[in-house]
């Protein structure tokens, strides 16, 4: 059973990459260190917004506008009891 590589997996290789770049600039070119950083932490910023913002973790767009019943969500997440039920 092999791994394949998601979506998901290259975005994480991408921000590690584009941080280790900013750091590598940095340290070998007269660029600032902070500011390579800054400026490829941009890039890294970028890439994870494409995520969460365009590329969304959902099966599908109706998933986001389901209303759910405060018994349906697990307790690891709902840490506050439900008051008495009348």
């Amino acid at each position: 059973m092999g791994h394949t590589l998601q979506y998901y997996d290259l975005v994480l290789v991408a921000i590690a990459v584009s941080l280790g770049i900013g750091a590598g600039v940095g340290y070998a070119t007269p660029v600032p260190y902070p500011i390579a950083i800054l400026g490829l932490g941009l890039v890294a910023i970028a890439f994870m917004g494409h995520a969460l913002f365009v590329n969304g973790p959902v099966d599908r767009t109706e998933d986001l506008s389901e209303e759910i019943e405060l018994e349906e969500v697990p307790n690891v997440l709902s840490p506050m009891e439900s008051g008495p039920e009348t």
